[in-house]
């Protein structure tokens, strides 16, 4: 029996990465997926063979007027918005002292600023769901601080906070909140860390498990969030680390 029949889901940075793992995820579990990211390139190619259950959109989540578009298509196409993946983010590397400030800005506007509008803007379609839920994505690194990473840990930390509290604010609403922090992946960046030996063997004894986990293993967490499974989990977040010490 599949666990998200009929629901829709919104995925912010969903056409690559981790937040294909996760369309593909709800699509082969019956929901019906919009996709969003800034750029269109590539897009069409990487959900090809969903079919018609996924389905691209072009948004900035910076924009706040661009995240109202994204959900307000969501809606006419698809008749309302069950699930709000805040996965849109990116990373902005390197030593404070040498940080450019913008940089530094454009990380917090795209991982804090993007987050807050996609939660805000989400809020009145999935308290017409009666069975809303919002998953934001945080990262290893928003608990455990590594040089040349200020702007990113900064942003993950901020991430995981401000589920909690927003978890606690749309309860009432019916609607659960909850956080995927993922640590070693074999997906974007991931992937080139595993394939770098010298590199990815100064890490790899960090892990309990001795290995990267997969995509689809978030993928089925986020599944597990947004499905009825999940729905007494509220304001969590969930660590898919395979036991990751620091």
């Amino acid at each position: 029996m599949v666990r998200l029949k009929d629901k829709v889901a919104v995925v912010t940075g969903g056409a690559r990465g981790l937040g294909l793992k996760i369309t593909e995820a709800f699509v082969a579990e019956g929901a019906r997926v919009v996709v969003a990211a800034r750029g269109a390139a590539g897009a069409a190619e990487a959900l090809a063979h969903l079919g018609e259950r996924a389905v691209f959109a072009q948004a900035d989540v910076r924009d706040a007027a661009s995240v109202r578009s994204l959900l307000g298509v969501a809606a006419d196409r698809f008749g309302g918005v069950d699930i709000m993946v805040a996965n849109a983010g990116l990373s902005r590397p390197g030593p404070v002292a040498g940080l450019a400030f913008e940089d530094w800005s454009d990380a917090l506007d795209t991982n804090l600023n993007g987050l807050f509008h996609c939660v805000k803007e989400a809020v009145p379609h999935l308290e017409k769901s009666g069975d809303g839920r919002i998953i934001t994505l945080s990262s290893a690194l928003g608990s455990r601080p590594t040089r040349g990473a200020a702007s990113y840990c900064s942003t993950k930390a901020a991430t995981e906070m401000f589920t909690r509290v927003v978890a606690l604010e749309l309860a009432p609403r019916g609607i659960t909140v909850n956080c995927l922090s993922p640590g070693f992946i074999d997906e974007g960046m991931g992937k080139l860390l595993a394939a770098n030996e010298a590199v990815w063997s100064q890490y790899a004894p960090k892990v309990a498990l001795g290995r990267m986990g997969s995509g689809e293993e978030v993928g089925d967490a986020a599944v597990y969030l947004a499905s009825a499974t999940g729905s007494y989990v509220n304001g969590h977040v969930l660590e898919i680390n395979g036991g990751l010490s620091w």
